[in-house]
């Protein structure tokens, strides 16, 4: 641990004020360059250099910045992790605010740095800096996770008398020349995070999120990376803004040649106006380096497991009642819902959208948590949880905290609780308005509802959705935009939940995956990743989920055979083997199902039973075969002695059948035994459809497998084979 400040150095800078410190974890390190005069910079980001002496580290320090052929100013251009105009810098500034228009541009000066460089196992630097003329204290803190991730944040405080306003405040990563590739996501509801990419030109790449949540078009994940960026080769260096409401990430190349990334919260207008001696203090954003997209995913994942509120038990078997019932809420096709959930070996039955209030349909009663008498009333509600429970499973119940309907009992006793600029509401979406849960009296009431219920009916499971964007949300306690308010109220109430009902596990859902990032994720237990349960969707949708989040964190249920949002049939076996590879569920009118479909899928519920320590454990990986026709997903276990890989046909290939499939991320010394995955005996050899292993399995090495790979089945559209690997010595 070195600290070092202004009042202690006392002249000598030159000789104490470090030049630059090395962070390294995981294969990765981080050289940041610590000027007297300006803010931290960063020298490289990326593989790991090894240890670096003084000496070395005041050379790369010296010398980090290019000629000066720009056509420019007549110093070095220091891009810091704020980058500041007064530096020379006519890219985007990390900070943007004034106060009443003066103190517009910074230049903030270090007085004190907090160096914590415990390689292997990362480290920090904590750097506290000021700009007496501004009157402003910015702290800044850098953190290299063990897993590898370097997680960034920073906190302004106005040290004037008077107000300041902050427009925006940006954390910036460059990334080297050689990144030529931007990536990130979009989507829609029903058809969340595809992959897009496009050439790093010259300019800005922006995103912006103003659903005043995540968004189902949100970036997700922004990266540059090299021109062969794939699942498994080139480099790439990308970050995530852990933040669930407003948000904004830019990729950024100037005419002077650098290549920056940035990301934070997005401001409205006037949100954030800091009174003197106060704080504001942003989202953190973590950035991943590595070579190829599995092995950023592989880091996301390694932190995420890693955190103490990470869920530990076995992920249980879900059923959820949504797309059985939809609102028609009658307590004896409940209990045969229930039935057939046991038979199957469901552990966690939950009741979605329609049991409380005059909630009949989407139109009404959003708001009032109380049982409906009309329908649940004379102890019908408690009978259906304690018929669940009896029948050995879990119960859960979905909630609509954050929002309302005008026409609830709710809206109409507290017009104030709702988000809304003077003299209007915001234009109504979904039937709803928003709950302002910054007001004290919203948050009380949200909360005694929520926790009576929970306890007086002893229930494990909230399913907690949030089924409009937070358009016009103005406080009526404020008159300033406030969504920002708003997601801090978010998590606060979640904690607070948490805390008074122990045991209780949440799902964040949000019109299906409109919230899914890691600031929600602190707060809650999974997420529910789209609307959209067509196993055909999911595929894509799971798969770049997973770039960010590993698969126990992910919802990912099998549906009726007739997809309910795209009229699709999809055989049950490919839906099934779909679900596998999250957080297994079922949302299907079981009393519907024929005994042979019940059969499988009661084949199926084993089978994940039984792999699911495996795939909720292990190294995700992920490949495109055959020009993108063929997909692979799988998982590797953390020893590497045991894999479970799917191979998914996407469309028909030109050529018939495809060639052989290699599987990633084995142990090249070992050898392995490959087997053909599933529940159930296997169907009959064919010749014309399986490959000569099929009946009895084939061994070979890891080196084999992954540089050869082996034949699989001829595979119809929107099928797909599993591929059990186990180590045999």
């Amino acid at each position: 641990m070195t600290t070092q400040t202004m009042n202690e150095i006392n002249g000598d800078l030159e000789a104490l004020w470090p030049s630059a410190v090395t962070l390294r974890a995981a294969g990765v390190a981080v050289v940041l360059g610590l000027p007297q005069d300006a803010l931290p910079f960063v020298i490289h980001w990326g593989g790991d250099i090894g240890a670096q002496d003084a000496d070395s580290l005041r050379e790369l320090a010296l010398h980090a910045q290019p000629p000066l052929a720009t056509n420019g100013v007549d110093v070095p251009v220091i891009v810091g992790v704020v980058p500041e105009n007064a530096a020379g810098w006519t890219g985007t500034p990390g900070l943007q605010g004034h106060r009443s228009g003066q103190a517009w541009s910074t230049r903030f000066v270090p007085v004190s740095v907090d160096i914590s460089d415990d390689a292997p196992s990362g480290g920090s630097v904590s750097v506290r800096a000021v700009d007496v003329d501004a009157q402003l204290s910015l702290g800044l803190l850098l953190e290299l996770l063990p897993s590898g991730l370097l997680r960034l944040s920073a906190t302004l405080r106005n040290d004037g008398v008077d107000s300041y306003t902050i427009d925006a405040l940006d954390l910036a990563l460059p990334v080297p020349t050689r990144a030529d590739v931007v990536f990130d996501m979009a989507g829609r509801w029903a058809k969340e995070r595809v992959a897009q990419s496009r050439p790093f030109t010259v300019g800005t790449h922006l995103r912006e999120g103003r659903h005043g949540r995540t968004g189902a078009d949100a970036a997700t994940f922004l990266a540059a990376g090299t021109a062969d960026l794939d699942f498994g080769q080139g480099e790439v260096w990308g970050l995530h803004v852990a933040f669930s409401g407003n948000h904004r990430v830019l990729a950024e190349r100037a005419f002077s040649g650098e290549r920056l990334i940035l990301g934070g919260e997005l401001l409205l207008p006037g949100e954030i106006q800091l009174a003197p001696g106060e704080t504001y203090e942003t989202p953190a954003l973590f950035a991943g380096y590595g070579a190829g997209l599995d092995a950023v995913a592989a880091r996301f994942h390694a932190h995420l497991r890693s955190r103490p509120s990470h869920p530990r038990s076995a992920r249980p078997v879900v059923m959820n009642v949504w797309e059985a019932v939809y609102f028609d809420h009658e307590l004896p096709r409940l209990l045969e819902l229930a039935d057939a959930a046991e038979r199957v070996g469901v552990e966690r039955f939950v009741l979605d959208d329609g049991w409380f209030g005059s909630r009949r349909d989407d139109t009404s009663g959003l708001g009032d948590w109380v049982i409906a008498e009309d329908v649940w009333g004379g102890g019908r509600f408690r009978a259906l949880v304690e018929g669940v429970k009896r029948r050995g499973m879990q119960f859960g119940l979905w909630f609509e905290p954050e929002m309302v309907n005008v026409t609830s009992d709710l809206a109409t006793a507290h017009p104030e609780w709702l988000l809304q600029v003077p003299g209007r509401l915001p234009v109504d979406f979904r039937h709803q308005q928003v709950l302002d849960l910054s007001h004290p009296g919203a948050f009380a009431h949200v909360f005694d509802q929520i926790v009576s219920l929970v306890r007086e009916h002893g229930i494990d499971y909230i399913k907690w959705d949030h089924n409009r964007d937070l358009i016009e949300a103005g406080s009526t306690r404020t008159g300033r935009a406030g969504v920002h308010e708003q997601t801090l109220a978010t998590y606060r109430l979640l904690d607070a939940i948490r805390r008074a009902c122990p045991g209780l596990e949440i799902e964040s859902c949000s019109s299906g995956g409109a919230r899914v990032d890691l600031g929600i994720l602190e707060h809650t237990d999974r997420v529910w990743a789209s609307d959209c349960i067509d196993a055909r969707e999911r595929q894509q949708i799971q798969r770049w989920t997973a770039q960010l989040l590993p698969p126990e964190l992910v919802g990912s249920h099998v549906g009726a055979d007739r997809a309910h949002t795209t009229r699709r049939r999809i055989d049950l076996d490919f839906r099934a083997a779909t679900a596998l590879f999250g957080h297994f569920g079922i949302e299907w009118d079981l009393t519907t199902v024929s005994p042979d479909d019940l059969q499988r899928l009661t084949a199926w519920v084993a089978y994940y039973k039984g792999v699911r320590g495996l795939i909720h454990s292990g190294t995700t990986v992920r490949r495109e075969l055959e020009g993108g026709d063929l997909w692979l997903h799988g998982s590797v276990s953390p020893h590497r002695d045991r894999a479970l890989y799917a191979v998914i046909l996407r469309e028909r290939h030109v050529t018939w059948p495809v060639g052989r499939v290699r599987l990633p991320g084995l142990d090249p010394d070992r050898e392995y035994r490959v087997r053909v995955g599933g529940p159930g005996p296997l169907p009959a050899y064919d010749p014309r459809i399986h490959p000569s292993w099929y009946r009895s399995g084939i061994s070979l090495s890891g080196a084999v497998l992954q540089e050869i790979g082996v034949h699989v089945a001829a595979l119809d559209p929107d099928t797909s084979v599993l591929l059990d690997v186990e180590v045999v010595r």
